[in-house]
């Protein structure tokens, strides 16, 4: 029988060595000198859960990789400081994305980056898969043994999909590769994205195909039962199955394969058919639905150290230290004044952003109909704005009475007076849970963890797939689910106290593409979708996305702003090479199959 001897391989800092080292001993903290054998670790379901846990324990962060990292790359905040990537400084290491050797036991966020844990779990995947199938080694039930497959399967293809949507297709290893083989053969080569999602495509229907639609209903999961949310089902891998595809079809990453800037129809509609897929069981089962209004920042943060998702988070990340919430999410999003740990950082929105919030009577504030008031541009803004924005005048702690009220005009307290200040008259309050009632004590019990995917995406992503599916139009629908791509775009403006989208707006495919672009900036604001939208949709360039803007204001007599003046603080450099990150020159040079990404 085979032994394995214990070692964390905390020197694995580039590519070849994620994909050869060994990492099935590396779950159990035993002794440096201890060994255990193949059946120890893969026997039995319960030992073979633990190997599987190492996965989950590769899960980035989003908001906390560093004392502050910065994971929104877009059009959505500024800082006090420019951020490497407006300037076009894509090889700056903004502590998320790369950077630090692996140790899966450690229960610290920073820790962890997206590069170096995903080929990590990647292997890890391929040795569960493997041994699940050794003749002889697994002794369990077959719903035990699908519930190892089906999240080795679904891990294999999300962690394909974390790092190809920043850095592009890679090539898709499908084993445990051994240290002595070559990597000249056609295994070993660089795939384009839409090749490689193909191939994440496969594992997540194979995934959905094998995981139940919840733990809670297993055998297996009633040692656990009430405690499963974060347990990766039926609903992850059809999500997933779905976004893959409808990033495969986007017009950037069409392009890529194709030469043909625009979506790839037959993509679309199995994305499409995905998410529907998806909707119908959702509506079947009421394993996951739509947050109420009333609740929705339950999605977000919960107060009393209570985890946040709700019934509408599908995916959430890992919870390493609770502490990081206050020490990095609150600390570095609330005004320094507060006393919150936010040291040199004040990210907070861009005046620019805050123009894709629409008006009470859900228009947009550019169409005549909104009557929107240029002078009076905070009155009568549709709902999810006031639970993202801070405005001045705002009562929005409770900490003292000098920090009750923003002050964001010039020459006010949050403006100019502190160090450092808001630099565009707002602050964000989407992950912080400012409100009249927020204090020292407060931020202290507050979780607040940024959703990888929640139902609120999936049906905006069904409506853009339907759109573009072929024969598209924004009263078609997927071949598997009755809702039109409207009425899914409506069911997320409804929820926010929206009235249906008017007849316009549906009147052709563009104007309708249109304002499902503005849905998602707004109901997905400050989730880390806006950067991989705006580059899958050939947009990361154009110039309505480039601006990043503050508003300079006086207080009227009456509170109200007076002499508005918005100033260009940033405009951001995004040529067509940024579609991708570049590839760290050390992975690069390792064989000749893997090579750089165009203009790096």
């Amino acid at each position: 029988m085979k032994k394995f001897r214990y070692q964390i391989n905390a020197g694995i800092v580039f590519l070849i060595l994620m994909l050869f080292t060994t990492s099935c001993e590396d779950y159990l903290d035993k002794a440096p000198e201890s060994s255990i054998s193949e059946k120890d670790v893969f026997g039995n379901f319960t030992s073979f859960q633990g190997f599987v846990e190492v996965m989950y324990n590769c899960i980035m962060d989003p908001d906390k990789g560093g004392a502050w990292n910065k994971y929104l790359f877009a059009d959505e905040t500024l800082n006090n400081y420019p951020y490497n990537f407006d300037n076009g400084n894509y090889w700056g290491n903004e502590t998320y994305f790369y950077g630090v050797s692996i140790n899966v036991t450690s229960n610290t966020t920073r820790d962890r980056r997206i590069w170096e844990y995903a080929w990590y779990a990647i292997r890890q995947a391929n040795i569960a898969l493997a041994k699940i199938e050794e003749e002889g080694l697994f002794e369990g039930t077959p719903e035990e043994k699908n519930l190892i497959k089906g999240q080795a399967l679904f891990f294999r293809g999300w962690f394909y999909f974390e790092i190809c949507r920043y850095w592009g297709g890679m090539p898709y290893i499908t084993r445990a590769l051994d240290p002595t083989e070559d990597m000249f053969t056609d295994e070993f080569k660089r795939l384009n994205f839409q090749e490689t999602a193909k191939l994440m495509a496969k594992d997540f229907r194979a995934a959905a195909d094998l995981l139940p639609n919840h733990w809670d209903e297993t055998v297996a999961g009633q040692k656990t039962l009430g405690s499963n949310m974060d347990r990766i089902n039926k609903f992850h891998a059809l999500g997933y199955l779905g976004k893959a595809l409808l990033y495969a079809a986007s017009p950037m990453i069409n392009e890529e394969a194709t030469g043909k800037n625009e979506y790839d129809p037959a993509l679309a509609k199995q994305a499409a058919e995905a998410f529907g897929e998806l909707l119908k069981l959702a509506d079947q089962t009421g394993k996951y639905k739509l947050q109420t209004w009333a609740t929705w920042t339950d999605c977000f943060f919960k107060l009393s150290n209570l985890r946040p998702g709700g019934t509408e988070c599908i995916m959430m990340p890992t919870i390493y230290d609770r502490t990081r919430v206050r020490n990095s999410t609150i600390g570095a999003t609330c005004p320094s004044s507060f006393g919150l740990n936010s040291g040199s950082n004040a990210d907070v929105i861009a005046h620019n952003y805050t123009k894709y919030f629409g008006m009470a009577n859900g228009y947009p504030i550019d169409d005549p109909a909104s009557k929107y008031n240029p002078a009076d541009p905070w009155t009568g803004r549709e709902p999810r704005f006031y639970k993202t924005v801070v405005i001045d005048g705002e009562n929005f702690s409770n900490i003292s009475a000098t920090e009750k009220y923003a002050q964001l005009y010039n020459g006010g307290r949050h403006r100019s007076q502190i160090n450092p200040p808001s630099v565009t008259g707002y602050y964000t309050k989407k992950f912080n849970g400012m409100s009249p009632t927020f204090t020292v004590s407060i931020a202290g019990q507050l979780m607040a963890y940024v959703p990888y995917l929640r139902l609120a995406d999936i049906y905006l992503m069904y409506s853009e797939a339907v759109l573009f599916s072929p024969g598209g139009s924004p009263k078609a629908t997927a071949a598997n689910y009755t809702m039109t791509a409207e009425d899914a775009l409506n069911k997320i403006r409804n929820r926010a106290q929206l009235p249906n989208i008017d007849a316009k707006f549906t009147a052709t495919n563009a104007a309708f593409f249109e304002e499902i672009v503005r849905e998602r900036a707004v109901e997905l604001a400050m989730e880390g979708q806006r950067f991989c939208d705006l580059r899958r949709w050939n947009r990361n360039g154009d110039p309505r996305y480039l601006e990043k803007t503050a508003i300079d204001f006086d207080r009227g007599t009456n509170g109200k702003p007076i002499n508005l003046v918005e100033r260009l603080v940033v405009k951001r450099v995004a040529e067509k090479k940024h579609n991708w990150l570049p590839i760290q020159v050390k992975y690069t040079v390792q064989y000749e199959g893997f090579k750089q990404n165009p203009g790096w």
